[in-house]
């Protein structure tokens, strides 16, 4: 079984990378009136999460940079959610073949482990699905249907009320969590607290990062550092908009070194709280 080092906390300890993640407990640490937000993000050393094609202007994750070390930690957070928010560019991404299914957990033999591990915490064996768009312009995936999982559209006040219609009619419960067209994160947090829901896994992109982290919703944050440099002129990096300032401050809760594999370079699994210090005086500039 794979091992790697835990170097913070000290002191230093070797550790099984299958369980890593599991034994932090996240699907515990939440409730409906305030529900666990964390996310999970792979980058390069130099910042990228993912470069953008110059041809079609739609972001990609390079081959070198995705491997399995990191997907199964990526899977463990999953399998302790109870309910997944994406987003409607994904869900497209998916459909047309660029990007992988991961709305699901445990599906295979090889992470079967994982669906046995949610049944004994008494978690549903799939969680719910929010599908956050401002166009509503997307395709449902059948793996949601096929795998019986609740799934809700998050939408803003100002989105188009036809494709509001358009869905509600379909059958899916839109929830409204925004003024604009764009889904802010303290109103979505809210609403899904009020339907039950503990520990939501934000697999939505930099956006959502974005909106969890300026309105105070967002809870932990995981990231996979990959010990190399990617360069490349356009690209995407965890925060989009404008300088956080004190809402970006985290504080360092474990770091664990993962050794160069021949199919991967050496990487950091590092996970942060975020810091609920006060801060007075002048924003950061």
């Amino acid at each position: 079984m794979k091992r790697v080092q835990q170097i913070y906390p000290v002191p230093i300890q070797e550790k099984a990378l299958n369980g890593l993640y599991l034994e932090h407990a996240v699907h515990k640490l939440g409730s409906p009136e305030h529900p666990f937000v964390y996310a999970n993000f792979l980058s390069s050393l130099d910042g990228r999460i993912s470069l953008i094609d110059p041809d079609s202007g739609r972001p990609y994750l390079p081959k070198i940079l995705a491997n399995p070390d990191d997907f199964r930690l990526f899977l463990e957070l999953h399998a302790q959610a109870d309910c997944l928010i994406t987003h409607g560019a994904y869900l497209r991404a998916m459909m047309k073949g660029t990007l992988g299914n991961i709305l699901q957990t445990g599906t295979s033999e090889a992470t079967s482990d994982l669906a046995d591990w949610r049944k004994a915490q008494g978690l549903e064996g799939q969680p719910a699905v929010v599908i956050a768009s401002a166009s509503l312009d997307f395709p449902i995936p059948p793996s949601i249907k096929q795998h019986r999982q609740v799934c809700y559209i998050a939408t803003g006040r100002q989105s188009d009320p036809e494709r509001i219609r358009h869905w509600e009619k379909a059958g899916y419960r839109v929830i409204i969590a925004g003024q604009g067209q764009m889904v802010q994160g303290e109103p979505l947090v809210a609403e899904l607290g009020k339907l039950g829901y503990r520990s939501l896994y934000l697999i939505a992109g930099p956006r959502m990062l974005d909106t969890m982290l300026r309105e105070n919703k967002l809870s932990r944050l995981y990231q996979t550092i990959s010990l190399q440099l990617l360069g490349g002129e356009a690209f995407h990096t965890l925060v989009p908009g404008p300088p956080l300032g004190p809402a970006g401050r985290l504080q360092l809760r474990q770091l664990v070194y993962d050794a160069a594999a021949k199919d991967h370079s050496a990487q950091l699994f590092a996970q942060f709280d975020i810091s609920k210090l006060e801060f007075r005086g002048p924003e950061w500039s």
